[in-house]
């Protein structure tokens, strides 16, 4: 299977999660303000995906409502294989990506350096001037 197949698949199966999650999931613990659908990676026979979700949070809270999600995982599923029409609808499973508060973490220390070595920055480039 060509990789711009798999790769619309993955996008459409992302964008259906998302929206999904929100209609679905009415549990009063469950904040769908904290919850973005990552990534999703669809294996080329497609019979399973990944799904990687951002939770923002305390680790506590990122497991709680990760434990949500996959409460919810076959109502889930229910849902994309009714929307997303395909031969065999991939089976889902969903994990936390950490990606984000990983990247937030680094763009901190990177920061904190900064403020720590301000000899270190780049000086503004002069301005040219205009040409006559």
């Amino acid at each position: 299977m060509s990789t711009s197949r798999i790769t619309r698949i993955n996008e459409l199966i992302q964008h259906e999660v998302a929206q999904q999650l929100y209609r679905v999931i009415n549990d009063p613990a469950f904040d769908p303000a904290a919850v973005t659908v990552t990534h999703v990676f669809t294996g080329s026979d497609l019979r399973h995906s990944k799904v990687l979700i951002s939770i923002r949070g305390e680790p506590a809270r990122q497991h709680e409502l990760m434990r949500i999600i996959h409460a919810h995982r076959r109502e889930l599923q229910a849902v994309v294989a009714k929307q997303v029409v395909l031969k065999y609808t991939p089976q889902l499973s969903f994990e936390l990506d950490p990606s984000v508060a990983e990247g937030d973490r680094v763009l901190g220390l990177i920061s904190q350096l900064e403020d720590e070595h301000p000899d270190w920055r780049k000086p503004d480039p002069a301005p040219e001037e205009p040409t006559p």
